[in-house]
């Protein structure tokens, strides 16, 4: 839980709130960022007066945007997620949209994994090959001196 600046107004009474500089330090993250997300229309802060005030709501979906980055989800892709959960009854479609999307990512990253081993792979040769060239090199060095 992060810790609450003094400057932060005092959580509802059933609802705790946080300020942009809380969410900053919980994620790990610049407040340009969480502008950035709210820009994006990821993130809907209340206002009190010029300060941002972030519910609990607010705080799940940086946690979910933060996750789907590192699943290489798009933030479009994470809007959808997030406009299918907020008109759904049931979680089922949204679930079932994020499988799929989960999907594509496995098999992009198994497709780079593929080229990856094949790169490691020519590299590897590479290396056998330049290593058996200066081998050579130094026993001639040793014949010719």
């Amino acid at each position: 839980m992060p810790q609450r600046n003094i400057m932060s107004p005092p959580p509802t009474r059933h609802e705790e709130t946080y300020s942009i500089s809380d969410l900053a330090r919980e994620f790990d993250v610049t407040p340009r960022a969480i502008r950035f997300y709210e820009d994006q229309r990821l993130l809907a802060p209340q206002r009190s007066g010029s300060r941002r005030i972030y519910a609990k709501r607010d705080y799940v979906r940086l946690k979910l945007i933060l996750r789907g980055k590192r699943l290489g989800l798009s933030l479009s892709e994470v809007a959808a997620m997030f406009d299918l959960y907020d008109s759904a009854r049931d979680e089922k479609p949204q679930l079932a949209q994020f499988l799929t999307a989960l999907a594509e990512r496995r098999e992009q990253l198994e497709r780079q994994r593929a080229d990856i081993d094949e790169m490691l792979g020519e590299i590897a040769v590479f290396e056998a090959q330049s290593r058996k060239i200066l081998a050579g090199d130094r026993r001639a060095g040793r014949k010719s001196g």
